[in-house]
């Protein structure tokens, strides 16, 4: 399901779908989650969109063209189109209630419903594996949080057997229910679902029905199939071989701040270089990125415990600590750390970043300061988060820029 409008993500959403949204330099948010369904060796695959999609639909268009039709395997974008009347998507379960006639037509025993929001990895077989052994009817898969974490999960009361017996979306009462896999943890749903076809196709009808529900999986769906059918928790396992498990929800711009930042740690929580498990995406044409100007005491070309991506010069520039995307450039004598630099975007000679996400194609003009005083940000027309962060999209202190050949200053 990649139809939200991610309006928590605005302005990095204002002209594209939020699974599109560029994240780590050079992936898509949703190829975390298509790549784990290739891995996983699920190769009928509908992407339905319906917010903001353009940029969205190339990306699959040019980046994910890669199985066999001759096979039966597919990765089919589906916009919204009124299928089932005349509103568009209403919520999760509508969008996939609305698509019902596709699922029929490919006559699967089960259907797995994902997010394309969400930054993790998981194997998806072995949750399969569980809901065979379980006799499910619904699977859930869920994630182990803290108990203080509550408020931002929906949580899943699960028995001994696995069974879930009770679903409390965000609680705020201080004291949800413990976790039957771990007593000091709270199981939090992921928002990743197994059904038996024959199974979601009557819950989401008996859902259409209900003219007061929002039409929300976690909301609605979930919690009515409890009384009727057996639903079974599959405990999270991550493919990321790290100590810690890593699921991310990059749903607001802190979030996604922090999960890009989790990427330059010397021994980072997400493992980007495991051939065994590899996450595809769309590869830009671009040359290598380059490090220009050696001129000790003056200017240099460097980056160090940052991600740089193809087609990137730093020319005669410092970074520290950052993420920069395809096509970026920064010029001579500037600073940038702890910062986001999004596709084709130019910072121009003895600017200073720092905490700053900067949108696609802006153009940060000379001289400019950014990230170091929240109020004088706000002045200059920049979103500040919760957190602090300043988010650069174009306006009248960031000058948009389409993408150019760039000379070496």
């Amino acid at each position: 399901m990649a139809g939200g409008a991610g309006e928590r993500l605005h302005p990095l959403t204002r002209d594209t779908a939020k699974p599109a949204v560029p994240f780590g330099g050079q992936y898509r948010i949703i190829d975390f989650t298509l790549s784990n369904c290739i891995n996983s060796d699920l190769r009928r695959i509908f992407v339905l969109t319906q917010y903001k999609s353009l940029e969205l639909i190339r990306h699959m268009r040019d980046g994910w063209s890669i199985l066999s039709p001759e096979l039966g395997e597919y990765i089919e974008v589906i916009p919204a189109a009124k299928q089932t009347g005349e509103g568009w998507y209403l919520g999760t379960a509508d969008a996939v209630f609305q698509n019902t006639h596709s699922i029929l037509a490919e006559m699967p025993d089960q259907v797995l419903i994902l997010a394309a929001d969400h930054i993790y990895k998981m194997n998806y077989r072995s949750m399969f594996e569980q809901h065979h052994r379980n006799r499910a009817d619904v699977t859930i898969a869920t994630t182990q949080v803290l108990p203080e974490e509550a408020p931002r999960f929906g949580v899943v009361e699960i028995t001994q057997d696995y069974r879930v017996v009770g679903f409390e979306e965000k609680p705020r009462h201080g004291n949800p229910v413990r976790s039957a896999f771990n007593p000091s943890m709270v199981s939090a749903s992921m928002g990743v679902y197994i059904f038996n076809t024959d199974v979601l196709l009557r819950v989401l009808r008996e859902d259409a029905e209900q003219p007061d529900s929002s039409h929300d999986f976690g909301r609605d769906v979930i919690p009515r199939c409890l009384g009727d059918h057996r639903v079974v928790a599959y405990d999270f396992v991550d493919i990321n071989a790290k100590q810690a498990r890593y699921w991310r929800d990059v749903g607001t711009l802190d979030a996604y701040y922090e999960a890009n930042m989790d990427l330059v740690d010397v021994t980072p929580q997400l493992n980007l270089y495991d051939s065994r498990w590899p996450i595809r995406t769309r590869m830009p044409q671009q040359p290598p990125a380059k490090f220009v100007f050696a001129q000790e005491g003056r200017r240099m070309g460097v980056a160090v415990d940052s991600i740089v991506s193809a087609g990137c010069i730093v020319s005669g520039g410092r970074v520290m600590r950052s993420v920069l995307s395809p096509g970026v450039r920064v010029n001579s004598y500037c600073e940038v750390e702890y910062s986001i630099l999004m596709p084709n975007v130019e910072v121009g000679r003895y600017s200073r970043v720092r905490r700053a996400i900067i949108d696609t194609n802006v153009k940060v003009p000379e001289s400019s300061v950014i990230g170091f005083d929240a109020e004088d940000d706000r002045h200059k027309g920049y979103h500040i988060t919760e957190s602090g962060i300043a988010v650069v999209s174009d306006g009248e202190a960031a000058v948009p820029i389409m993408q150019s050949a760039r000379s070496v200053e």
